[in-house]
């Protein structure tokens, strides 16, 4: 099947899928991990956890434990006892924005080639050996309900660049917050829901292939855990690269609030925490590569393994 259907139907109108802003919210739990096996997602174990740490100088007080809070489009929450491992139903788009695919309506429209998921982390600092993950944030871009992930993550020690992202060390230095050990088979067991059965995972980060893809190496590396083998990722800085304008000049900057303002992109809260930005490079992701006129199995043929 061309990927020219698929791609009209789902980039160029992802807008419409990110409608749905579901998203779990972790703040602890408890896992067992397996020493140098990679975890399996039916095994982990979710348990009552505290109410969510947001904001620049927002606490949370309440004891009371909760699940994973699933942020309704309405700003309401609801909770939720475990992540659903089922997969989210595929967002059909409405006939009159793809004539073109709708020959026979009762089938699948789209044949996704790869899960594709956007995804951003905010550190302690640059350091791959010294720092630690703070902030993760997730967007799988098929959309859907329970289509995001995000969490603030306990590094056990001090946040000494909080002016960067707003993230203060008393936001996640708490035994609510998860530790990134904790994290890991919550995080893969939330991938594992949105995979396509035997297709990859294509993992997209701004300037990933420098900084987020090691320092989530390093986090699962640290904790004896393996990446899975069919995670691949994507650097979108090496792509907006690629761009040109009308007058075949380069972007003077390639960085995501340059795209974000080329492409006419609203910022809607403050740059640097981890969902803001991946909200912005979705938007930027889809805009771009229509632009460049990368089908997924191109970006496939581009892909690196995401375990280093």
């Amino acid at each position: 099947m061309s990927f020219g259907a698929i791609w009209s139907g789902n980039f160029l109108q992802l807008r419409s899928s990110f409608g749905s802003n579901h998203s779990f919210k972790l703040l602890r739990f408890h896992s067992s991990l397996i020493r140098r096996k990679v975890v399996d997602a039916r095994r982990c174990i979710l348990q009552p956890i505290a109410t969510k740490v947001e904001g620049d100088n927002q606490k949370s007080h309440s004891k009371k434990p909760y699940g994973i809070n699933r942020k309704l489009h309405d700003g309401k929450t609801k909770s939720a006892s475990n992540v659903n491992s089922n997969k989210s139903e595929i967002h059909t788009f409405k006939a009159a924005q793809c004539p073109h695919l709708q020959q026979n309506p009762d089938k699948k429209v789209f044949d996704w080639p790869a899960t594709i998921i956007v995804f951003d982390i905010e550190t302690t600092g640059f350091s791959h050996a010294k720092d630690r993950i703070i902030e993760i944030a997730l967007r799988d871009l098929r959309g859907g309900k329970n289509s995001t992930f995000q969490t603030l993550v306990n590094p056990v020690k001090k946040v000494s660049n909080s002016k960067i992202h707003g993230i203060k060390s008393d936001m996640v230095n708490r035994p609510d917050v998860p530790r990134f050990e904790e994290l890991i088979p919550i995080l893969i067991k939330f991938v594992r829901s949105r995979q396509i059965d035997g297709k990859p995972v294509l993992w997209i980060a701004h300037n990933g292939r420098v900084f987020d893809v090691p320092f989530v190496n390093r986090e699962f590396n640290r904790c004896s855990v393996e990446i899975p083998v069919d995670w691949f990722y994507v650097d979108s800085l090496l792509l907006a690269r690629q761009l040109l304008l009308p007058d075949g000049s380069k972007l003077a900057s390639s960085n995501l609030p340059a795209l974000r303002e080329h492409y006419g992109i609203p910022l809607l809260a403050r740059a640097h925490r981890a969902m803001v930005d991946v909200e912005v490079l979705s938007s930027v992701f889809q805009k771009m590569t229509f632009d460049l006129k990368l089908t997924v199995p191109a970006l496939m043929d581009q892909a690196k393994p995401f375990a280093l």
